[in-house]
């Protein structure tokens, strides 16, 4: 019985073991620990980059290992079971550290160099020269490319999933000193200890924070990919004064998704190869610099470096299985130092890839870092984007109604604020850092205390040129003084007003006087939000109604600016052509959610010539009669498509955040004679396609090609196509910079306008030279049309007769046998924001005033 009683307690007390053991167990799986820290080399205490990190003993998991970055820093968080972890870089011996269970813990590992244990065996021999052939690095990356159509997403015929991005933005590399100004003093609840620093007691500032949970769909034939937006939350600004949703698509271009299947990545404005693209070893030299036995598959750590270190390319380490599928497991990269790449201080890339059902790795998380200095070491802007990726499936058919419509779709309750917050408390993917927990708080809080206000305002008016006052606001600042040859000096002051005063009706309002002409012009328009929503923002719909009477220089179009802007007042050449208009007009504007708008116009102007400018009409017999004024009477229709097309919203314009999708425009505006004193009748056809094409390491071009024809007969030069001349000393990228104004005319035409910016390919192998960082720009503009006979005062006397300078030499002339061409060779990022040319006229250079040449310079802000 005793016995018996014995093992009945020996039962009982291996079970209670057992049963405390595989608790034990189960809770330290399910609990996390996170261990940070850097990794250096013991002797140098210099860190050392790219070392990885891995979980000794650890399943396949792109979570469980890790590589440091430029600053020797890393940061791994794995289940508490696991006690090792493993420290392996090229040129040193491995090191396996002991972690405890605390949850988070900071260690410091020095590395012993592999130089060191050689300090009685000197070997020297020749350095061996890098080469593709025979390279089992070659053979393994090559192997990579040959099966990256199976791996990638487009390698399936359907697949889903769950998609959470978030970005943050913040000042960063704040010193003590900057932080504990004066200044400051309310604002210390802003200012974080930046951990992520490579200097001690530095600062960071969060500023901007973004969240957005999707459903996507992929199709492969037809290609179709739709995201289901299911919530998008953001810590924003007054829209007074930021555009939200702009500053969100601008961050989002700087910080795009990376997929490393596609051959090139666009980053910052400019592409970058790909590591595992078709062409990589031409540019890369590969390196296998580990084995990676303890997951499973097994991996192989393929380090790869620029050939040249100057070209838009990564560094880093790909980590590839051995599975014969031989897909990405993860990838951790960066870019070279001397890369030719603007305000970028820092980059960190790191990719993580997750096994599905069939056993083929999906991306499962991209972080994007960037940090944007104007110097190595100053303050500059800090941001991360994360996109993780969650129930992946393949092979589930969807019906067409699935992927019909545009390629996003807001798929959620834009008033409900409060059920958005709710749906990320529970459905948010990864967890938020405190700092970008914060965010929200601090913006909301900072928008609250009156000094911030003020200083947006004052911000406000330095960048868009408007000053706020109450329900209006006044300007723009740089008109409000001006000079040109027929109003000598001038003096402007306008104004508009906000959504503060209405959110469906706005006016706008300007006066201004010339002292030399002594006359007073002046504008007023009144504009109707049929969709109760600013008319300066995404998407448009309204009615406008307007009168102005000012002047204008025939054939001058400008744009981002107003014509009597401050510093347009500096031109060359002969400048005293000018019309006075009284311009009574109509405008109706409807955007649609996929980028097409429709405009429609209705105008009656009256035209009086100006300066040196005459409306005359020269008989047969010489005899000349004199107009003072014509009428037109107008009615147009603008259609503009743009598919996927992002910009920001400024205060007067959208500044275009040009991507890969092509534009396109049609214009036809009907002369309607005997209508509302309408003296001529005309259709004028204009059509036009502009397209940005990224060239991989050889940079990009912007081409923009149009055509116009003009039906009709007896149409003075004023209602047909006066060329788009520039007489001041900007490169303008749309204007033809060495043509004079009202040089060329025509009823017909076609023109191209080619930029092509090589973002440094060239200057960059150049030594000496490469270290101002310059980039090569170019371009070619061509236009060439003419007059038909009834429309050219050469062969008609029913039109005006062309203009004369003012010493008597014909001024105005249309197309011969050639084209109008210039071109120009020029470099850009000088200082980082200056782009100068040398433009070159080809031809028509015996023509009165005509220059050959000229420098021209454009402010550019460039990545």
């Amino acid at each position: 019985m005793e016995h018996q009683h014995t093992t009945k307690n020996n039962i009982k007390t291996l079970f209670l073991l057992l049963t405390i053991g595989v608790l034990s167990i189960t809770t330290a799986l399910g609990q996390l620990k996170t261990v940070a820290g850097i990794v250096k080399d013991s002797k140098t205490k210099q860190p050392i980059a790219f070392a990885t990190v891995a979980v000794v003993g650890a399943p396949s998991a792109p979570g469980n290992a890790t590589s440091t970055q430029e600053s020797g820093r890393f940061s791994l968080k794995f289940p508490s079971n696991y006690t090792k972890i493993r420290v392996s870089s090229i040129g040193y011996d491995y090191k396996d550290v002991f972690v405890t269970n605390d949850e988070l813990q900071q260690i410091e590992i020095l590395m012993e160099s592999q130089d060191n244990t050689l300090d009685e065996v000197v070997v020297r021999g020749k350095k061996r020269k890098y080469t593709n052939k025979d390279n089992p690095a070659v053979a393994l990356i090559r192997k990579v490319i040959e099966n990256k159509s199976k791996n990638r997403l487009t390698g399936q015929q359907y697949a889903e999933y769950n998609q959470y991005e978030k970005i943050s933005l913040g000042l960063s590399n704040l010193s003590e000193k900057f932080v504990n100004k004066k200044i400051f003093k309310n604002y210390q609840f802003l200012f974080e200890l930046d951990d992520s620093a490579k200097t001690a007691n530095k600062y960071m500032l969060p500023a901007f924070m973004e969240e957005k949970l999707s459903k996507v769909y992929y199709r492969k034939d037809p290609k179709k990919t739709k995201q289901y937006i299911l919530g998008e939350q953001r810590a924003q600004f007054d829209p007074k004064f930021i555009d939200n949703d702009g500053l969100s698509a601008y961050f989002n271009k700087l910080y795009e998704t990376v997929d490393i299947y596609d051959n090139n990545i666009t980053l910052v404005t400019n592409q970058f190869l790909s590591p595992i693209a078709n062409s990589s070893p031409t540019f890369y030299k590969f390196f296998i610099t580990d084995t990676i036995k303890t997951q499973q598959p097994w991996l192989v750590e393929l380090s790869f470096f620029p050939r040249n270190k100057a070209d838009m390319l990564f560094k880093g380490q790909l980590y590839i299985t051995l599975d014969g599928n031989y897909a990405v497991q993860a990838a951790n990269m960066t870019v070279a130092d001397d890369i030719n790449l603007n305000f970028v201080r820092d980059m960190n890339i790191e990719l993580q890839f997750e096994q599905d059902n069939s056993k083929r790795f999906y991306l499962s998380q991209s972080t994007l870092g960037i940090d944007f200095s104007l110097t190595d070491k100053g303050m500059g802007i800090r941001g991360n984007r994360t996109v993780n990726y969650k129930n992946y499936k393949t092979g589930l058919a969807q019906p067409d109604s699935i992927y019909e419509g545009p390629e996003t779709v807001i798929a959620y309750n834009l008033t409900d604020g409060k059920g958005t917050k709710n749906l990320f408390d529970t459905k948010r993917q990864i967890p938020l850092t405190k700092n970008e927990l914060n965010i929200y708080h601090n913006i909301d809080t900072l928008q609250q205390i009156p000094s911030f206000k003020s200083f947006m305002d004052i911000a406000a008016l330095l960048f868009s040129g408007y000053k706020q006052a109450g329900p209006v606001e006044i300007g723009p600042v740089n008109t409000f003084y001006s000079f040109n040859p027929v109003e000598g000096f001038r003096l402007r002051l306008g104004g508009r007003t906000t959504e503060s005063l209405s959110k469906r009706f706005y006016a706008e309002s300007y006066a201004a006087y010339g002292f030399k002409d002594e006359k007073w012009k002046y504008f007023l328009s009144g504009t109707y939000a049929f969709n109760n929503k600013s008319v300066y923002s995404f998407p448009q719909h309204y009615i406008r109604g307007s009168f102005q009477r000012d002047t204008k220089i025939p054939g001058q179009q400008l744009e981002f600016v107003q014509e009597d802007n401050f510093l347009l007042s500096f031109k060359r050449g002969e400048n005293e052509s000018y019309i006075y208009n009284d311009v009574y007009r109509v405008d109706y504007r409807k955007e649609f959610e996929n980028h097409l708008s429709i405009g429609l116009g209705f105008n009656a102007t009256k035209q009086s010539p100006a300066g040196t400018l005459i409306y005359q009409i020269t008989d047969k017999n010489g005899n000349a009669q004199v107009f003072n004024e014509i009428n037109s009477t107008e009615l147009s229709v603008n259609i503009r498509y743009a598919p996927n097309e992002q910009f920001y919203q400024g205060k007067l314009y959208r500044t275009p955040i040009f991507n890969q999708y092509p534009i396109f425009n049609f214009n036809y505006t009907a002369g309607l004679k005997d209508v509302f004193n309408g003296d001529y009748s005309y259709h004028n056809f204009n059509i036009g396609a502009f397209k940005r094409f990224y060239l991989s390491q050889l940079g990009y071009a912007d081409i923009d090609v149009a055509g116009t024809y003009i039906a009709g007969k007896g149409i003075p030069f004023p209602f047909l196509t006066i060329h788009r001349a520039n007489q001041t000393y900007a490169y303008q990228l749309n204007s033809y910079n060495l043509m004079n104004f009202l040089e060329f005319v025509s009823d017909h035409h076609a023109s191209a306008n080619i930029q092509y910016y090589m973002n440094g390919f060239l200057l960059n192998k150049i030594p000496v030279i490469k270290m101002l960082k310059l980039r090569e720009v170019f371009s070619f503009k061509a236009v060439y049309g003419g007059l038909r006979d009834e429309n050219n005062p050469e062969n008609s006397n029913q039109v005006f007769d062309f203009q004369k300078n003012k010493d008597g030499q014909q001024s105005s002339y249309t197309f011969g046998s050639k084209p109008y061409m210039e071109a120009s060779v020029g470099l850009s990022n000088i200082f980082k924001i200056l782009r100068v040319d040398y433009v070159r006229r080809l031809n028509y250079l015996d023509n009165p005033g005509a220059p050959k040449s000229g420098i021209r310079a454009r402010i550019k802000f460039d990545f």
